[in-house]
């Protein structure tokens, strides 16, 4: 598992254990926000997708795009042979 994929999971974990506090009660929602590291608009923000797509409205759809940056395959041959 890559570093980017361990982080992800773990940013879901914490926010699924953040959330259902808040919603018993527990914590308002500038302690949700602050023990995930956001503002609370962003926690409002997560609290919306959670709901609409579940866990899915979560994942950083970035991480599974491939960089622009990325050389073409035909160049690393070219390089490479």
């Amino acid at each position: 598992m890559k570093k980017t994929e361990w982080l992800q999971e773990s940013r879901l974990m914490q926010f699924e254990e953040t959330f259902s506090y808040w919603q018993e009660k527990k914590l308002t929602q500038e302690e949700a926000a602050s023990l995930l590291g956001v503002c609370s608009r962003t926690f409002r923000r997560y609290i919306n997708r959670y709901e609409e797509n579940g866990l899915d409205g979560l994942i950083d759809k970035r991480l599974e795009q491939v960089s622009h940056h990325k050389a073409p395959e035909t160049d690393k041959i070219k390089v490479t042979g």
